[in-house]
Formats: structure tokens, sequence, C-alpha cells
């Protein structure tokens, strides 16, 4: 279905009964190409990038809910591009300038905004570190400005600027970052998947991997048993759990991480802004609403949904920041599952299973990662081999010690991240 300004228009005027459903609801077939398992952003934009980029004609995205209903559905929208470490660097640009023609390539409204992200810094030391990640940003092409004090006050003149505890140094500008609309880009990337072939199929939940000789010959599904040549797994917190059924034990813990929204306000917050020494973050959506987020809940869960204690830090980061939110009435609060690995950066890698392949551990940079993650997945599954934006997120990282990438900096464990 194509859309414009005048099918608004006519819909509008005539009770909107127009619309048809914007893709198919197929039943199963009993054998693909290609699998691709989980239907949330990564992999509805697997499917895309196969059938686009690959010429990929049989490929089933199963997801046992519907389609978009775990994490992509479940977070605080930010889009950026401003990581420090060789492997995220390259790949998180990569995603960016994805996500920078993406309306476009998809002829759908993801309300991608690049209002701009500023990372606050409380120190000298942290000064220094995030001029370093400053010049990393601008060495791989994209865009870092280093502000100070009033550089800062220009831009968020509502923060507390005199706090005892963490006083406000300055912080480092990211004009490209911005939000996006997460259900839409779910939708979108279903949309355009189905219109070049890809069977969507919802509440079809995957009980089980077929292999034989070292090799994935099929799923079995709670709808029947499908073969496949290649089968992708990419479900995020629960990767653990559905690798394990094709014998694989992954170096991944399962946490639950919050996020909150308050009720729509007139704008007064035009960018993202980051207050790391809080682990706060927040934003305003196009409704109104602030959009705010914190640290894990810190234990193995999967579970949706959080816990009191975490609300209270996160609620007392958002005063001890902008005082001024203690005004505004919390709507609702919901919980995502954070596939964790111990250096904190993903996977995108063949399995020690011939023809499985795993997209999993985006700890907290699933939905920004949502177009490079699709675009390498494909390329990887289409390809055996890695695309160039994420060779260095290898599996077999965690089991030599070679290549990790501790983006925080913070040691390799789960619990660190």
């Amino acid at each position: 279905m194509a859309y414009s300004g005048w099918r608004i228009i006519r819909e509008a005027l005539t009770g909107n009964a127009g619309w048809r459903p914007v893709w198919r609801d197929p039943e199963p077939k009993s054998e693909y190409d290609i699998v691709i398992i989980g239907g949330g952003g990564h992999g509805l934009a697997t499917a895309y990038y196969l059938a686009k980029e690959h010429g990929a004609r049989s490929v089933a995205v199963l997801e046992k809910g519907y389609l978009g209903g775990g994490n992509v559905g479940r977070n605080t929208t930010i889009v950026r591009a401003n990581y420090f470490l060789p492997g995220n660097s390259e790949f998180y640009s990569h995603s960016l300038k994805l996500w920078e023609g993406l309306e476009q390539d998809l002829n759908y409204n993801v309300m991608h905004s690049q209002r701009g992200l500023i990372n606050l810094f409380h120190s000298d030391g942290q000064r220094d570190a995030f001029a370093r990640r400053g010049n990393a940003m601008i060495n791989q092409g994209d865009d870092a400005v280093l502000l100070d004090r009033e550089g800062v006050r220009k831009h968020l003149p509502y923060l507390d600027f005199e706090q005892g505890r963490f006083p406000i140094y300055g912080g480092l500008y990211h004009p490209r970052g911005g939000t996006a609309r997460h259900d839409a880009v779910a939708w979108g990337y279903a949309r355009a998947a189905d219109r070049r072939g890809v069977d969507l199929v919802q509440n079809c939940e995957v009980t089980g991997i077929d292999v034989e000789g070292g090799r994935v010959t099929g799923v079995q599904t709670t709808r029947g048993a499908i073969k496949a040549k290649k089968v992708g797994i990419v479900v995020a917190g629960r990767s653990s759990q559905v690798a394990e059924m094709a014998g694989l034990r992954l170096p991944i813990e399962s946490h639950v991480l919050q996020a909150f929204v308050t009720e729509g306000l007139k704008p007064c917050i035009d960018q993202v802004v980051s207050f790391g020494m809080g682990h706060f973050y927040i934003s305003q959506s196009d409704k109104g609403g602030l959009v705010f987020g914190g640290d894990l809940d810190f234990y193995a869960s999967y579970a949706a949904r959080g816990n009191l204690p975490r609300v209270e830090h996160v609620m007392e980061a958002a005063m001890t920041l902008m005082p001024m939110i203690g005004q505004a009435k919390v709507l609702r609060s919901w919980g995502g599952i954070m596939d964790m690995t111990p250096d904190g950066s993903p996977i995108i890698d063949r399995t020690p299973v011939e023809g499985l392949y795993l997209d999993a551990g985006w700890c907290y940079g699933g939905f920004k990662a949502v177009p490079g993650s699709g675009f390498a997945f494909a390329h990887l599954i289409a390809q055996d081999r890695p695309h160039e934006s994420a060779a260095r997120m290898r599996l077999d990282r965690f089991a030599t010690g070679r290549g990790l990438m501790d983006e925080e900096g913070t040691g390799a464990q789960h619990n660190l991240h």
C-alpha cells in the first residue's frame, strides 16, 4: 500500500475504511532456504536486506508472539554513532548512515529525528576521555563537538549546573544523533520485507533446532516442523535459550533494563541528554512525553518488568540532573530483556553448527543498531563471510581473549556492563 498526504485526507473523509493490512499473515511453509528466528527489529531488518541486497526469495521470519512485541518496542528510541573502539565505531557509523536513508528506502515514516545528542561530563578525567572519543568519531567520519560548560548551558539551560556532587564541566555534542519511533521501525521493515516476498509468521514459537551431522536442517515450531538450509538466531534476551536448542552455550546473561515515560508536556527538551554519572538518559517524544531510563536492574532475569529499587535510582538521577522533572507525572514503565556479553559489545557470526548463524549480545545498543545489524547479518547469512562493518564482532573472542571490545572500560564481566 502506497502512502501519501492525499491518501490520508481521503481516508479521513471516508471513515478510514480503505486501509488494508500492510503485510500478509501467511501459513508457514514446510521448507525455506532461510529461516530467521525472531520478529523484532533486527530479525525483520535481516529478512528485508536478504531479499533486497542478496535476492533471497525463500525466507521466513518466525515470531513466537506478534511482530515488534519484544525489545524493539521496549526501549528509549535513541539513535547514535558515538562509539570509541575499533569494531564498534565503524559498525555504528555504518548503521547511522542507513538510518539517514531509511525512510526513503522503506517508503515509510519511521519518525527519525536527528535532534542531536549531548553526553555530559563531570570531571577533568571525563573531559579527556570524551575528547578522545570525539576525535575517534571524527576520524571515523562522524560528527562530534566538545562543549565547555557555557556551551552546554546554551543548549540545555534547564540543567542543574551547580549541583555539588556532579558539577557539569561540559559535554560531547553529536549533532547527527537523535531518536526514531521504535514501533514504526518494526512496521516499516515488516511491510518492506513482506513486499519482497518474505513470509512473516506470527504466533509461531520455535521449540527446537534440528541438527544432523553438525549441520542445521530446520526447526521445530508450535505450528509444525520447518526445514531450512540456513537458520539465523536473532532473539535478543532469549539468545541463550534458543541457542541451547542446538547444543550451544553462549557467553550471554539476560538482564532487565527499564524505561519510563511521563505525561505529555509542552516542548522543553530539544536534544537527547545523557548523564553518565547517574547513568541516566532522556529525550522528549513527538507526543510530548519525557522518555528516560537508567542502569540495568543487575540481576539475571527473563521477566520483562523491573524492580522498585532501580525505579528509585533512575528518579534520583533525573532529579539530580534536572529538578524540574519532579513536577512531571510518570504514566508507565516497561522492561526489556537485554542480552549482555562479557565485554558489552555484540556478536554477529557463524556458530560451530554449519548453517546456523547468531546475531546477539546487543546490551544497551540494540535499537540504534537495527539497520546496521540487519544489513550485516543478511550479508553474513547470504555470503558466509562477515560484512566489513561487523568483522570484529566474532563469537570466538570470548574463548580466545583476542579482539575484546570493552567499550565502557569496566572489565570483561556481564554484571559490570
